[in-house]
């Protein structure tokens, strides 16, 4: 066993932060599925270990765990099957000893050091930290360190010195929209945990529903929450399991906006009269509090005092966001407050209130926490902002010594693939591309229009310089700052692709650009949005980036994952949330240089596996059954590898079908195959891998083999799964797309084995194909056949003849 003396911790745990960043993986470390992956890991030698058996045991000295030890211990007999054996009298015959520095009061802060080194040996593993913090996180990495071979269960010899890059990671959960109970919360927490997650933001009030039971205005919860809140104890039960796990948790209560619930228990504090009744639709909402009315500062007074009961943590959110001022400008009373208070407008208004609130939450040693909305320079500089508009108001706010974190990007309620998460960077970043265009230099801009299906077109422009290195471009959209293209491809006839992440997501552009007009459509993340436009004279001035210099990069602390739970119930929370949520803390904890895709999503598959049975999460056990009800029977290796091929439609298109469909409310059931369908494929992800290897090298039989192994799965299980489809008048809208599915695997083995041979192909079967994929990309009961890019990819690789 692998001993330290304790003044040796201390200057270990004390040299963490200045460890030079090696972002490169050494030699053998592929192997280690860790996520997210630290700041250093040293291996010594790949086929060092230490054999484990059923005498394993953890001790601690430096700081009292509480049942975190009994705790680690069930989790491995979880991983490995066994019973351990109690723990030895003696604490220095256990194999792993953990040293923590200085004793802290448990209840984790902003601040706290999560630094901590972690060497195992053939003899044992040592755990050093700073603080009880950095040993919960490196407990988390020894824990998915642990693995079994043909031989041994064991922990590879490996020294990991980790801390994290930005100390706000957080996890927004919203039971205001539907309802969440505490057993599934506390789940969340152990995920967060898993996932060195330390911020639980829990939106407990909107529109929809108040959760939090107050103790001096009882008809919120009485009349405005449906039966379904938050006792303080249920509350205090929650805050003690988080700080248990080194959590801070955050409550939100939404001012002055989002206030229907509100309005329902206590009208009087509205800005008009109503009569008001509970809201079920989605959506934002006139109900806004009256700041003009001295009874309403009082209310949040009360209540900022009964939050602090319960909550220990320094800082409050107060939402701030989205607020219609459409009573404000009816009614005369606050239109007159405005003119005695010199309040220029709705902006000034909500400024003034919340400099009201400031004070009261100050007065209750709390910091004010409030999306972008709230940004104002009459506020105090102790305030963080949390941004869902994006990079640029976030930069905006830094730049001014606004502290600030990010959720653009994270918003793990809309399907996105984990890749479009993963790249979201969360500093503000410079625009990487040259916009001058050269002398020898061509270039060619393009305005566009892209209708949504529920709300505002979103319009701007593109420009594309053809330099001597090959093309290189921009993106302009309205009112945003210019975006560098990637992956720019020049198809036949005129038609262009390329790729940029924006606010929906995954953007690739697909279009057709002809005769000074421009055609086709914006594939956001998996669905296509049709476009329409055309070429302009000049190149549009766009506007530059806001990146704030280096002392004011320090201002944005982080970020965090959100949740809204308009498409969410608790029995798929975790198909939602996971495994993808360890991509977005593997981007708010490594560092940046961390970027490797395909070594990301080695890691997550072995992750996702881990996290059901160390952590318990249950976004497989959700999904079985679901299916399971769908199928109505326990049979369902049909419906799930029909669902293989399948994604639910990303970005907000969902949603917005409900809206057309009328559907945009509580009530409406989230019980099609969509809802059972995690973010992204990862059975037409591999496919995609396979053909880009089978494009690039013809001959690899390797590849050939997986797709054709793939292909034959879907082209067979048609006969299996229809039975099941037309027996359940939920799943009965999915016959045709099962019909599709078959269709595209024999066109896909057709085209695979014409590609082998190295057969090119007719104009006249290229257009066949196309208007096959074509009619096969539309979505259908809320989902896409996701194997249509693949195969679009390889029979744009062909000749035509």
């Amino acid at each position: 066993m692998l001993m330290l003396s304790f003044k040796h911790v201390v200057i270990t745990a004390s040299l963490l932060l200045s460890f030079l960043v090696r972002a490169e993986l050494p030699p053998g470390a592929e192997s280690l599925d860790l996520m997210p992956w630290p700041r250093q890991v040293v291996l010594p030698d790949v086929a060092q270990k230490w054999v484990l058996d059923n005498h394993l045991a953890i001790a601690v000295s430096g700081d009292d765990l509480g049942e975190m030890p009994t705790l680690w211990r069930s989790r491995i007999e979880r991983q490995t099957g066994w019973q351990l054996l109690p723990a030895p009298q003696d604490s220095t015959r256990a194999g792993i000893q953990i040293y923590i520095a200085k004793r802290v009061a448990a209840v984790p802060q902003l601040a706290s050091d999560e630094s901590y080194q972690l060497i195992v040996t053939p003899q044992g593993a040592t755990l050093a930290a700073a603080t009880r913090f950095g040993a919960l996180r490196g407990m988390e990495t020894l824990l998915q360190l642990l693995r079994r071979d043909g031989d041994n269960t064991f922990l590879p010899a490996v020294t990991i010195n980790d801390a994290p890059r930005f100390p706000w990671r957080g996890l927004l959960l919203d039971p205001a929209r539907h309802f969440l109970p505490v057993a599934d919360i506390l789940r969340q927490l152990d995920g967060m945990a898993a996932a060195k997650l330390n911020v639980l933001h829990w939106h407990l009030t909107d529109d929809q529903g108040w959760r939090f039971a107050s103790t001096h205005y009882p008809l919120l919860q009485q009349l405005a929450s449906d039966g379904n809140f938050y006792t303080p104890q249920q509350m205090k039960e929650v805050v003690a399991y988080a700080t248990r796990l080194g959590i801070r948790v955050v409550p939100e209560i939404d001012f002055p906006g989002h206030a229907s619930s509100i309005a329902v228990a206590y009208p009087a504090l509205l800005s008009a009269p109503g009569p008001y009744a509970m809201e079920r639709g989605w959506g934002v909402h006139p109900p806004t509090l009256d700041p003009s009315n001295e009874k309403v500062y009082a209310f949040i007074d009360t209540l900022t005092g009964e939050l602090a009961e319960i909550f220990p943590d320094a800082y409050l959110h107060i939402g701030g966001d989205e607020v219609d001022d459409s009573q404000w400008k009816q009614s005369k009373k606050i239109q007159a407050f405005m003119r005695r208070q010199q309040l220029a407008d709705s902006h000034g208004l909500q400024a003034y209130f919340n400099q009201r609130v400031e004070k009261i939450l100050a007065r209750h040693h709390r910091k004010m926490v409030g999306w972008d909305e709230i940004f104002h320079p009459d506020l105090p500089h102790n305030i963080v902002i949390q941004s869902w508009q994006g990079p640029d108001s976030l930069a905006a706010s830094a730049a001014q010594g606004y502290q600030g974190i990010l959720s653009t990007g994270f918003y793990l309620d809309q399907p996105q693939s984990t890749a479009y998460h993963y790249r979201n960077a969360i500093l503000p970043q410079t625009l990487d591309v040259e916009t001058q265009v050269a002398k020898d230099e061509k270039a060619q801009s393009w305005q566009f229009t892209m209708p949504r299906l529920k709300g505002s077109a979103v319009t701007g422009s593109f420009t594309l310089i053809d330099g001597e290195k090959g093309w290189r471009g921009f993106i302009d959209f309205s009112g945003k700052t210019r975006r560098a293209l990637r992956d720019i491809h020049w198809q036949r006839d005129g038609q262009l692709s390329f790729a940029v992440d924006t606010w929906m997501g995954d953007t690739q552009p697909v279009l057709n650009l002809q005769q000074g007009k421009l055609s086709g459509y914006f594939l956001l993340g998996n669905v296509r949005y049709p476009v329409s436009g055309s070429a302009l004279a000049a190149i549009p001035a766009g506007l530059p980036s806001q990146v704030p210099d280096q002392a004011a990069m320090k201002n944005i602390l982080g970020g965090e994952a959100a949740l809204w739970s308009e498409n969410v119930t608790p029995e798929i929370l975790d198909i939602k949330l996971w495994p993808r949520a360890f991509a977005v803390a593997e981007r708010l904890w490594s560092p940046q240089e961390v970027q490797d895709e395909a070594n990301m999503y080695q890691r997550l598959q072995a992750i996702d596996a881990w996290s059901v049975v160390s952590v318990g999460l249950q976004q497989q056990a959700e999904s079985s059954r679901l299916l399971t009800r769908l199928a109505n029977s326990n049979d369902i290796m049909p419906l799930q590898l029909f669902a293989s091929a399948l994604e639910p439609a990303q970005y907000y298109t969902r949603q917005h079908l409900k809206f057309q469909a009328g559907q945009y409310n509580q009530f409406a059931a989230l019980n099609r195959l969509a809802d059972a369908l995690p973010a992204e494929s990862n059975a037409t992800r591999q496919l995609d891998q396979q053909l880009q290897i089978l494009i690039a090298h013809p001959q690899d039989k390797s590849a050939a083999q997986a797709v054709r192994v793939q292909l034959a799965l879907w082209r067979n299980n048609t006969a299996w799964v229809q039975p099941l489809l037309a027996q359940n008048s939920v799943l009965k809208p999915l016959q045709p797309v099962a019909e599709q599915v078959q269709r595209l695997s024999e066109l896909g083995l057709m085209l695979l084995d014409k590609w082998q041979k190295g057969q090119g192909i007719s104009d006249s079967y290229r257009q066949l194909a196309q208007r096959q994929l074509d009619d096969a990309a539309l979505v259908q009961d809320e989902v896409v056949i996701a194997m249509v890019n693949p195969l679009t990819r390889l029979l744009n690789a062909f000749k035509v003849q």
